[in-house]
């Protein structure tokens, strides 16, 4: 799915990514690496296939577009060290020619060697890409003349079939100064967002992007 923002066509991938390709830029939000073992620590049953689909759907991301960047708009890793952080850093070295960069999210709480030793860049608060303003957050207050572009929200829609039938789906969301990305990771949940009709809604659905229906 293609579109213009600010003067910029970017695509929406199926995967929950977002592909600057005039850059070759990817940006990617709320990973949650190492929540599956989080949770498996605490006694929370989890599908063991659950991690490799997170390593295996941001390989994809990386072998399809082949960008120079790829930007992480917070949440990459969802808690303290675990096995996973050492998964996503062969990932890191096997891709080479690719620049890792984190804008920091209220889950990224590991120290900065940890960054440092995977060559990941890290961005504390916000990145600037021209009209792009990137964050984690959603900002309360857009600045005059910027788009914000952000994470965080795991933004999804609900749908209406036939009788009383309904399904959530993950979703791009886009305002008049901000979007809003789907959360990459596979087990991160997704929170419902009533959007206007002047906001334009694309949904993840079976391995396609599709434009919101609005009603």
């Amino acid at each position: 799915m293609h579109l213009e923002i600010e003067g910029e066509y970017i695509e929406l991938l199926p995967q929950k990514a977002l592909w600057l390709k005039n850059r070759g830029i990817v940006l990617l939000a709320d990973l949650h690496f190492g929540k599956i073992n989080h949770f498996r620590k605490s006694g929370i049953p989890v599908p063991p296939r659950a991690n490799n689909k997170n390593t295996e759907l941001l390989i994809s991301v990386l072998q399809i577009t082949k960008p120079e960047r790829v930007i992480f708009l917070g949440d990459l890793f969802h808690s303290h060290y675990n096995e996973e952080w050492e998964v996503l850093g062969q990932v890191r070295r096997h891709f080479v020619n690719c620049a890792f960069e984190l804008v920091l999210g209220n889950h990224d709480i590991l120290s900065a060697l940890q960054y440092e030793r995977n060559n990941l860049q890290v961005h504390k608060r916000e990145l600037r890409l021209q009209k792009f303003l990137l964050t984690h957050e959603p900002m309360d207050q857009v600045p005059e003349g910027v788009y914000n572009l952000s994470g965080h929200i795991h933004p999804a829609v609900r749908l209406k079939g036939t009788g009383r039938q309904s399904v959530m789906l993950p979703c791009f969301y886009f305002g008049k100064q901000q979007g809003i990305l789907p959360a990459f990771g596979s087990f991160t949940g997704i929170a419902r967002i009533v959007p206007k009709k002047e906001d334009r809604i694309f949904v993840i659905a079976e391995n396609k992007v599709i434009a919101y229906p609005h009603e």
